[in-house]
């Protein structure tokens, strides 16, 4: 009887080596099914980037260059880097992290089935750690679909598939353990992701995040980690950012573009939110705004809190973004806003940072002191892409050439005057530069302000 009994339950467990698993029981039992029909939409990508090797100020210098010459000096570097990616289309459309592929010369995509191919890239973006590639002339393609990340929840069970470690495709398995995560990889609140406590190591970079369904819900993108390996906590990217990243690869983009907000703020703490009609802390108080921005002419004004983006709650600026950014360039963005204890919604029109007035770019030539030294004037794209205050005015520092390091500039600096004189564009520093043997310069560095002298 017994017996009769155990064959009886073993007969009636599903058959769950031939289907998707649709209930807790069957996915207790296998994962294999799932991996069998998501597994193929993961690729390994080796990618090379040739880079020059760095040169101290004592090498180039002619009389001291003698004394710090190596017999590599100058020669390029190969620098090679092991990552995964997941492929979105038929046509040969892959995603996979910036810090894999994005500056790569030569990148190598190998598929499931051992198949290699090249692949170039369509769009990058350091800051999301975002890449958009292409595979040309290639059939027989299994892409995953994507889920709306905003419908995921905390606690679902996730599969974790990529290359860690460069041993071949690996399968690891967790949970939803958090969203909503700002700075996961670069601890500068920037970037918005999705928590997972799934294995995630080395080389795991680019790879899949994938639900019970089989849906991509996330691209692995950093960890955080003592030692290198995985601790159990592990962030991807949301599938909603890869979407857009999708569109605008599509449409011809090289260069991811967000939506630019014009605005600065500041996440409300347990201290503002009574004051300000808040019973909790939560959404974004306005701080500052520059005159061209989109919200100020939708009647966002400094004071006001914004708690959603097109009814998705946000507590810090880096949700604001992701949300506009995932919403899209050119649509509208319906804001919610508190101001006076009064809860209204806006509607604010997503666009480019204005390149008004002209950047009116120059690089110095050789007749300058610092040849190779490239500057524009400061306006709302300038702003955007060097990531400065909205008040700031001047000139910016976008490249320092090959001498304005050694005299103590960097990338971002706002030149704000030249012996003595204020300066507005380019070529008032250009000029002020002109015949003079010695230079100084005051320079705004984020909230500093130096003061640099240098002679030739």
């Amino acid at each position: 009887m017994r017996i009769l009994l155990i064959l009886l339950t073993v007969l009636s467990f599903p058959v769950a080596a031939q289907t998707v698993p649709s209930s807790a029981a069957q996915i207790q039992l296998s994962f294999a099914p799932l991996v069998r029909e998501a597994a193929p939409a993961v690729v390994n990508i080796y990618a090379r980037t040739i880079v020059e090797q760095s040169r101290t100020p004592l090498q180039a210098d002619p009389f001291f260059e003698r004394f710090f010459r190596r017999p590599d000096a100058g020669r390029p570097r190969v620098q090679n880097s092991l990552g995964s990616g997941v492929i979105l289309s038929e046509d040969g459309i892959v995603v996979s992290n910036y810090h894999v592929v994005g500056m790569s010369t030569d990148i190598r995509i190998v598929l499931s089935d051992r198949r290699e191919f090249s692949a170039r890239v369509l769009l990058s973006d350091a800051e999301s750690d975002l890449a958009i590639l292409k595979i040309d002339d290639v059939d027989g393609l299994t892409p995953l679909s994507l889920r709306d990340s905003d419908t995921v929840e905390v606690g679902e069970l996730t599969l974790a598939i990529g290359n860690p470690f460069g041993v071949g495709q690996t399968v690891s398995s967790g949970i939803v353990s958090g969203l909503a995560r700002s700075g996961g990889m670069n601890g500068g609140g920037q970037g918005y992701f999705i928590q997972t406590d799934a294995p995630i190591n080395p080389g795991n970079s680019g790879g899949a995040l994938i639900d019970v369904e089989g849906r991509l819900i996330g691209i692995n993108t950093s960890i955080l980690t003592r030692s290198g390996g995985s601790n159990g906590i592990g962030f991807a990217i949301p599938a909603n950012l890869i979407a857009a990243f999708m569109a605008q690869a599509r449409d011809g983009a090289v260069e991811f573009t967000r939506p630019w907000a014009g605005m600065s703020g500041q996440p409300v703490d347990a201290d503002m939110a009574g004051p300000l009609g808040l019973d909790r802390p939560g959404g974004i108080i306005v701080s500052g705004m520059h005159p061209a921005s989109p919200f100020l002419k939708a009647g966002v004004a400094v004071g006001d809190v914004i708690t959603a983006v097109d009814g998705q709650e946000v507590h810090t600026p880096a949700e604001m973004i992701y949300r506009m950014s995932v919403a899209g360039m050119g649509a509208q963005a319906r804001i919610t806003r508190l101001r006076d204890g009064k809860v209204e919604e806006v509607e604010v029109a997503l666009i480019a940072a204005p390149e008004e007035p002209s950047r009116a770019a120059l690089t110095l030539d050789d007749s300058s002191l610092l040849p190779g030294l490239a500057l524009a004037r400061i306006n709302p794209a300038v702003m955007a892409e060097l990531n400065l205050p909205l008040e700031v005015a001047g000139v910016a520092v976008m490249d320092t050439g090959p001498y304005g390091a050694r005299v103590g500039l960097r990338q971002g600096d706002v030149i704000l005057a030249v012996n003595g004189a204020e300066v507005q564009t380019p070529s008032d520093v250009s000029d002020q530069m002109a015949g003079s043997r010695q230079v100084s310069m005051v320079v705004q560095r984020g909230v500093q302000r130096l003061s640099l002298q240098f002679r030739v």
